[in-house]
């Protein structure tokens, strides 16, 4: 991918026992303590012949937001892909996907 080319990154998280598949342009850690930010957030284009109930689910999801704080610890995977996917969302149920766990900071004087 050229530099040029607009970056799109595939985020999956875990939310409440389902696993989340979302696509992005713009990803990074946060100000606050713990958490990534997801910025301009992509789905496929209406124009499709076939239309995928999760993604619909995960587009009125996402409506009018802007940004979203998503905890590190939910995160499972971040990768920079050549092209757009299917967001979707997927039962955890059953899944050997689990939170890797956070030190807690210590609070000084």
């Amino acid at each position: 991918m050229s530099k040029d080319d607009t970056q799109i990154f595939r985020v999956i998280f875990v939310n409440q026992g389902q696993v989340f598949e979302i696509y992005a342009k713009a990803i990074y850690q946060s100000d606050l303590w713990g958490f990534l930010e997801v910025e301009e957030f992509v789905f496929g284009e209406r124009t499709q012949m076939v239309i995928d109930p999760s993604e619909e689910k995960l587009k009125a999801q996402f409506e009018g937001v802007v940004r979203s704080y998503i905890p590190m610890q939910a995160i499972v995977r971040i990768d920079e892909v050549e092209r757009l996917g299917v967001a979707r969302i997927t039962e955890a149920s059953g899944s050997n996907v689990m939170s890797f766990p956070l030190p807690v900071p210590s609070r000084t004087p």
